[in-house]
């Protein structure tokens, strides 16, 4: 045997006598860790399949983790899923990217199940160089200065914070390219809503952060100040929204870094919560007085976001306006659905208080017509509406503008992980983890952005050509009907019958 031939063999051999030890060390450390969490399991009060099965029960606790995360890919079927199912994401997905959003063989919607929406189709619906785009529509004609917004789908509200720096900042440059607006979400005006240079929409919650004083109330010269930014076209007093009717945000203080406290004015590393209401408003006249502050101030278009209760209340806020005179009323009302939820919320909150878009709309709609508000006060929905065939219903039913948050949080790639809370969100989207931002990419996420804004504005034209109209804000509703318990489809208009204007 040759010198190196030799020296060879005995590297090998030592080599292996190290690897077998290695292998033997982590079979004692692993007997050791079983025996460590086997006594401390049968020690620990706390979980009782833990000290019932010592060892083997931690596995439930894996599992059950695992389980949301497996569920979407494994075993539940297209339809199934909530809050929203694999069909409902992948068209988002397919939209964003600009890949082939048909479908072959026939849908899988259940077109028989109650509440289902289906649309008339025209007998003669117009060519396609007969569409037109739509007309500019005009909010606050009150204002020094009134917006008129071309596009009727929007970007909800959505903090930074909440989302990530490069989330927003996608969403921003995304809703330049689009052509929509953002609104901001309660946490302030950051340099990341401002990156694109889009129309904004300055949301104020409770908590008014970014316009507050010490003490949390308004600071009209803070609020002045946004008022005379270019690209903030309308401000939005939030009393409501669907993921916590009732409860003031929350944004856990893990989340809080120095940047977030400095826009939303408070302090660092600790938990912001905002207040159940705002302190100035508890009352119609408050909340009217309110709203004429903020509009004098900035000269812009002011209204307020909420989720509907009890509809009586629609009632009264309406006669409080007409003793005014309309142009006290607010310039827009936003109205969310019980079953919205970007934001994280207490379980009976987000379960069980608060009326459903599909109940809340027509009733506002004709509250306002029957008061003869409805021209003057526009109506913004939001709440679940991610596809052509939500927003087509919302402007059927009377509304005068769409937006999404989740649908655009899809478009940016959010895989419903439901770790929003928690700081682990695995796309990046819902944390300030600066490892798990750098998957996501701002510039081509604002392509994505603007994608899916393009192609489901162009699925809703698809709906309204085959409904026969030119331009989706002619659709009304004789153009949509609803299943009924029976099986069968009643028109909207039959369903929900527009009253006639109350004399004032």
């Amino acid at each position: 045997m040759t010198e190196s031939a030799w020296f060879n063999s005995q590297s090998l051999l030592i080599f292996g006598q190290w690897l077998a030890a290695a292998f033997v060390l982590l079979i004692i450390v692993a007997l050791v860790s079983i025996g460590v969490m086997y006594v401390v399991d049968k020690i620990q009060v706390r979980h009782t399949i833990r000290r019932n099965y010592p060892v083997v029960g931690r596995f439930r606790y894996i599992f059950e983790r695992m389980g949301e995360f497996m569920r979407q890919y494994f075993f539940a079927m297209d339809r199934e899923e909530m809050p929203f199912n694999r069909a409902q994401r992948s068209w988002v997905y397919r939209a964003a990217k600009n890949a082939d959003r048909n479908v072959a063989f026939g849908s899988t919607r259940d077109l028989t199940r109650t509440g289902t929406i289906i649309f008339s189709n025209a007998p003669y619906p117009p060519l396609a160089e007969q569409s037109v785009k739509p007309e500019p529509v005009e909010i606050g004609p009150y204002c020094n200065t009134p917006y008129y917004p071309r596009s009727y789908f929007h970007i909800s509200g959505m903090s930074y914070g909440a989302l990530s720096p490069v989330a927003i900042k996608a969403l921003s440059n995304g809703a330049a390219k689009a052509g929509c607006w953002l609104n901001t979400g309660e946490g302030g005006l950051s340099p990341y809503h401002l990156s694109g240079h889009c129309d904004i929409v300055f949301q104020m919650g409770t908590a008014k952060f970014g316009v507050r004083t010490k003490d949390g109330k308004l600071d009209e010269s803070r609020l002045a100040e946004l008022g005379r930014h270019d690209n903030v076209r309308m401000f939005e007093i939030k009393l409501s929204q669907g993921a916590k009717p009732g409860k003031g945000g929350i944004l856990p203080g893990l989340k809080v870094n120095a940047e977030i406290a400095q826009i939303r004015g408070i302090e660092e590393g600790k938990d912001a919560i905002s207040p159940n209401r705002h302190l100035e408003i508890s009352n119609n006249e408050e909340l009217l007085d309110f709203i004429a502050r903020v509009r004098d101030v900035t000269g812009k278009p002011t209204g307020f976001k909420f989720v509907m209760g009890d509809p009586s209340w629609i009632d009264e806020l309406t006669d409080a306006i007409l003793n005014r005179g309309e142009q006290a009323a607010p310039d827009f009302i936003t109205l969310d659905s019980a079953d919205g939820g970007t934001g994280a919320a207490p379980q009976p909150l987000i379960d069980y208080v608060g009326l459903k878009l599909s109940e809340s709309l027509p009733i506002l709609i004709d509250k306002l017509t029957e008061a003869g508000l409805k021209d003057r006060v526009k109506v913004i929905c939001s709440g679940k509406m991610i596809s052509p065939a939500d927003v087509a219903w919302a402007i059927a039913m009377g509304a005068d503008f769409v937006v999404s948050a989740r649908g655009f949080m899809f478009s940016l790639g959010c895989i419903q992980a439901m770790q929003c809370n928690k700081n682990t969100c695995p796309t990046g989207v819902t944390t300030d983890n600066p490892k798990l931002q750098k998957g996501l990419d701002p510039t081509d996420k604002a392509e994505r952005v603007a994608n899916y804004h393009k192609y489901l504005e162009y699925g809703v034209n698809i709906i309204a050509h085959s409904c026969g109209v030119t331009d989706p804000r002619q659709l009304n509703r004789r153009h949509a009907r609803v299943i009924k318990p029976d099986g069968e489809s009643i028109s909207l208009a039959d369903r929900y019958p527009l009253p006639p204007a109350r004399r004032r």
